[in-house]
């Protein structure tokens, strides 16, 4: 018994060296469960700067210490040293009301550190609760918004262990974001609800730590807390950056530096060989490889770094067990024959094992490419191509064909980027240069509105509308290939965006953003009750209006847009597009009609019109959300006070903007029913841009404000939104100093 507890004393004691050796020398390295290694500390002196600081409560004399990140509430769970992952654990933020559903209780859950990255990849943004509406928005880093909705009629209808909207709903976070507010509010204050989901609940989660349970909707506790992970590195340099200052460098000897995926900064981790702690000096130790990994037949040589195997005498090999191994060396006077029979059939084996791997990697070649096919809706492609006749539209480019036409989707021909894809330029044979939308990689949740595109662009022929050439379905997400566009968005010009290696945007006139409007709103007319099956487009925005090199109006990404068959006046659908954008009436009945795109375009005539963008994070609060503050000064007689007035030749073209101005507030009614067509607004803007006053109604500037003015409600899920966040399928997708005093 002696010996058993000598030997668990030993194992703590060496346990306890290791760790110490993690830490600084003559620091603490234990705070309860957790281990803390530099360049994290819990004592002045002890970490590296001061985000790595620990604090350690052990206040609680009946409970073990806690690691809190600095001088916040949020538990530290574990360090990953050589994955440069921090797990903690954060509080889950509620809205809560009582039995009259009048009164409510809230706490809004927030994180600011401006120096660690929210793993995209490990955490979910979730939301729980039957009448529930939440956002999460950040503005360090990538500034973004995003959201999902949960509903459910009673809690029969939901499922445990689901998240698909029914008691429950996820959506993903964006990558480099460093920050996040979470926002919490009901359409209907739980009323019917009170008493089996009277709160709403939001939190950022660790994938995987938190599985749905009914059981949620109705918790005693609204107080708790949940595991997330945050990603960490040195300083904001690259490794070459780094490697320059010789004294700041934190990568010591026997370590190699390497760069996170996403976010500034490097990491250390041992070299190969190496073991330990590489922020340290000497921290990195030999490691015995012939101990740990055994790679040896015979006799293992551990050496500084490495290791070698090696046979005993009267054997030949390499002495390793994934090699030859050792096996006794041949004797007699036929050693020459041997050896001449042994090489041919060695390369006779060789030969044979390369043309069957060849020919085997050949065959499973193929039939990737045509689970691919098959997968990205192939199949369904050909079958529309037969219906139709053969076109040059319907052409399916090879994927070596678009690797070699944008350098292997060298980052250097990247477009644009969005929530679902990448845009491409590519120089096809002839130097025909086209944009390619890629799918983001490994993503197969956007397989779908890639084949909806598809579908949809196969529809349409127009002269406004963005033509697609062709596409390929031989890769794991289908690539589109459309005809390139060559000035870019009209967002860039209406807000100056620089894009780099792009010579400066030319600030557009009062003339040409009439005709712009004009030539968009033919485009969208035209998709509602032209085309061969009407289509909603269901994103329409500034970003998704591209201008060719005469400034024409091309309406471009129909990932989202959805064909409108002929019984379908009205399709129920998961709320999509654009914050800013949406129309009101959709996001509070899931009801989609053509209208929703008469309110989307009407917010793209006031920003064509103020030179503003949809919603803006600073200034007032009632500036915030453009068509609200838009309409509430139509209602004063203030238009002056909202028009770019940079964009104005003369007296004439004011009339127009008040015309257009009228127009637009017609469009962003709440009520859809109330909003004109696109067919009557593309004829009212083809009107005025022959000065002939083509009116289908007379419009009074004085207008009542329960019609045009948003709701408190809608102006509670605006508000606070500094940037323009696209809404995903499934869920709304698109797509921050040291401040953790106060992190909630």
């Amino acid at each position: 018994m002696g010996s058993i507890g000598e030997f668990i004393m030993l194992i703590t004691i060496l346990a306890a060296t290791m760790a110490a050796e993690e830490a600084k020398p003559g620091c603490q390295s234990q705070c309860g469960n957790l281990t803390v290694p530099y360049p994290f500390g819990m004592e002045q002196g002890c970490f590296m700067e001061s985000k790595f600081f620990i604090r350690c409560d052990t206040s609680n004399t009946t409970e073990p210490p806690k690691a809190f990140l600095n001088n916040s509430t949020i538990d530290v769970l574990d360090i990953d040293l050589n994955g440069g992952e921090l797990r903690v654990r954060n509080w889950v933020g509620y809205d809560c009301y009582d039995l009259s559903g009048s009164g409510s209780f809230q706490f809004e859950t927030w994180l600011r550190t401006g120096l660690y990255n929210i793993s995209s990849t490990k955490n979910k943004f979730t939301a729980i609760g039957c009448d529930t509406i939440a956002f999460i928005m950040g503005s360090t880093g990538q500034a973004y918004a995003t959201g999902c909705f949960s509903l459910c009629n009673e809690i029969g209808d939901v499922t445990n262990g689901s998240c698909s909207g029914i008691g429950c709903c996820q959506a993903n976070i964006p990558r480099g974001v460093r920050d996040y507010n979470i926002s919490l509010t009901s359409s209907s204050n739980h009323s019917g609800l009170l008493t089996s989901n009277p709160c709403s609940y939001g939190f950022v989660v660790e994938d995987g730590e938190y599985e749905f349970s009914t059981s949620d909707l109705n918790r005693t506790d609204v107080h708790w807390k949940l595991p997330m992970v945050l990603d960490w590195t040195i300083g904001n340099q690259n490794c070459s950056e780094a490697k320059k200052g010789t004294e700041t460098y934190s990568c010591k000897e026997n370590s190699i530096c390497r760069e996170p995926e996403f976010g500034n900064g490097y990491l250390c981790r041992c070299s190969d060989g190496f073991e330990g702690n590489p922020y340290l000096s000497n921290g990195c130790r030999d490691e015995d490889e012939c101990e740990t990994l055994k790679p040896c037949t015979s006799a293992c040589h551990n050496t500084f770094g490495g290791f070698y195997c090696s046979c005993p005498k009267g054997y030949d090999g390499d002495g390793h067990r994934n090699g030859t191994g050792c096996s006794p060396k041949v004797k007699g006077t036929h050693v020459g024959a041997q050896i001449a029979i042994g090489t041919s059939i060695g390369f006779l084996v060789i030969f044979v094992f390369i043309s069957w791997s060849l020919a085997f990697k050949q065959r499973k070649t193929a039939k990737m490419r045509e689970k691919y096919f098959n997968q990205n809706g192939g199949n369904l492609l050909q079958q529309l191509s037969k219906s139709r006749g053969s076109s040059e539209n319907d052409k399916i480019f090879a994927a070596a064909e678009l690797n070699k036409a944008t350098d292997s989707f060298h980052e250097s021909r990247i477009l644009g980027q969005g929530g679902q894809a990448t845009v491409y330029k590519g120089t096809l044979p002839g130097n025909k240069v086209v944009a390619i939308k890629k799918s983001r990689i490994g993503d197969q949740s956007q397989v779908e509105p890639f084949i909806n595109e598809i579908m949809v662009l196969y529809q349409i022929n127009h002269k406004h509308v963005v033509k697609l050439l062709g596409c390929c379905l031989e890769t794991p997400v289908p690539l589109l290939v459309y005809e390139y566009v060559t000035h870019g968005s009209l967002f860039d010009h209406i807000h100056d965006v620089v894009v780099p290696g792009a010579a400066p945007r030319s600030f557009l006139m009062w003339e040409t953003r009439l005709r712009i409007a004009m030539e968009t709103a033919e485009a969208l007319a035209y998709l509602h009750s032209a085309a061969s099956i009407p289509i909603i487009h269901r994103d329409v925005k500034l970003a998704n209006i591209l201008l060719d090199e005469n400034y024409t109006a091309k309406v471009s990404d129909f990932g989202a847009s959805r064909l409108a068959l002929s019984d379908q006046a009205q399709m129920t659908t998961m709320l999509q597009g654009t914050f800013g954008y949406l129309d009101p009436e959709c996001m509070h009945t899931g009801q989609l009609t053509e209208k929703s795109d008469v309110y989307s375009f009407g917010v793209v005539l006031i920003e064509l019109l103020t030179g503003r963008k949809a919603l803006c994070g600073e200034g007032p609060e009632e500036e915030k959300v453009l068509a609200k503050y838009f309409v509430s000064l139509m209602k004063e007689e203030r238009l002056h006070d909202i028009v770019d007035a940079r964009m104005l030749n003369n007296n004439v073209e004011m009339e127009q903007v008040k015309e257009v101005a009228a127009l637009a507030r017609e469009c962003v009614r709440v009520k859809g029913e109330e909003r004109p067509t696109m067919k009557e607004v593309a004829h009212e803007l083809a009107g005025l841009k022959a000065m002939e006053r083509y009116q289908w109604g007379k419009r009074n500037l004085q207008v009542e404000e329960s019609e045009y003015l948003l709701g408190d409600e809608l102006s509670n899920i605006y508000a606070d939104y500094g940037t323009t966040s696209s809404i995903g399928y499934d869920s709304i997708k698109n797509q921050v100093a040291f401040e953790l005093d106060g992190a909630r």
